[in-house]
């Protein structure tokens, strides 16, 4: 017998299914907000580098500045490292007992799999309908899966 490190398919039965998936929806609003929390503690260290990088420059430095809303993308390989990495999760995931696999396989995602699902999610939450459509739909699924879970082959279960 091959020793694999994962199971070659996730064929669970519905009350297993319900298991791995009890609770997840509050839970990753939670693990989101945790989320914010972090990437808002880079930026802000960022902002310090730049302000401190102004003074060391009289000034010229500052001009960094105007490249701080590209920091977004920050949002975008937070997700990617951290969800396609080996932990399979963010760090409000991991705080809140959650992570991200591939329901066909059982494996994480990986890092592509992962930023363009962070990409759909930002995208969503730029529109409230968008939004509300895919939180509707984690609601009625059995897995609780939202749209963009289904759209980039993720499911979201409990560690």
């Amino acid at each position: 017998m091959v020793n694999r490190p994962y199971p070659p398919t996730l064929n669970y039965p519905s009350y297993e299914v319900d298991r791995v998936t009890d609770g997840v929806i509050s839970r990753r609003f939670w693990a989101y907000l945790i989320d914010l929390v972090v990437i808002a503690l880079w930026v802000v260290l960022i902002s310090i580098g730049i302000f401190f990088l102004g003074i060391i420059t009289l000034g010229l430095g500052w001009g960094l500045f105007f490249a701080l809303p590209l920091t977004a993308l920050i949002f975008i390989v937070y997700n990617a490292v951290t969800i396609g990495g080996a932990s399979q999760a963010t760090v409000g995931m991991r705080y809140m007992g959650l992570r991200v696999i591939d329901p066909r396989t059982g494996r994480g995602a990986s890092p592509l799999s992962a930023a363009v699902h962070a990409l759909f999610f930002y995208v969503a939450i730029s529109t409230f309908l968008l939004w509300a459509c895919d939180v509707f739909v984690g609601f009625i699924r059995d897995d609780r899966r939202f749209i963009r879970d289904l759209l980039t082959g993720m499911m979201v279960v409990r560690a």
